[in-house]
């Protein structure tokens, strides 16, 4: 791996792929996900209008929930009840670069447990 090229940057040129085939609508927007080392946040976009219409964060969902996959669950629950609330049901699933695992899965499985299709 060159030097100049550290997780991060890697991680960007990822993301960046993956968002050049999925792009969120009114009638489906896009849940995107961020990944901290402590957090994690998800937020419904709708790309036409640029503008967020539903958020939320494991700083918010149940406080300081441990382990880090628990708070994640909790997030995407959050997430989807918010989301139902404002009469959005379909969604494009934007992973932001990160694998389809772990606290990313879990967030992924609670808003589909939650009613959101994707």
């Amino acid at each position: 791996m060159p030097k100049d090229r550290d997780a991060r940057a890697l991680r960007i040129v990822r993301h960046r792929r993956v968002r050049n085939k999925i792009t969120g609508s009114a009638s489906q927007p896009r849940l995107c996900v961020y990944r901290s080392l402590k957090d994690i946040y998800a937020q419904i976009i709708d790309d036409t209008a640029g503008h967020t219409l539903v958020a939320a964060s494991s700083r918010e969902a149940d406080g300081n929930t441990r382990p880090k996959s628990a708070a994640s669950t909790a997030v995407g629950a959050l997430l989807a009840e918010r989301a139902l609330a404002q009469g959005i049901t379909q969604v494009k699933f934007d992973r932001g670069g990160y694998k389809y695992h772990g606290r990313v899965k879990a967030l992924a499985e609670a808003a589909r447990k939650g009613g959101l299709i994707f």
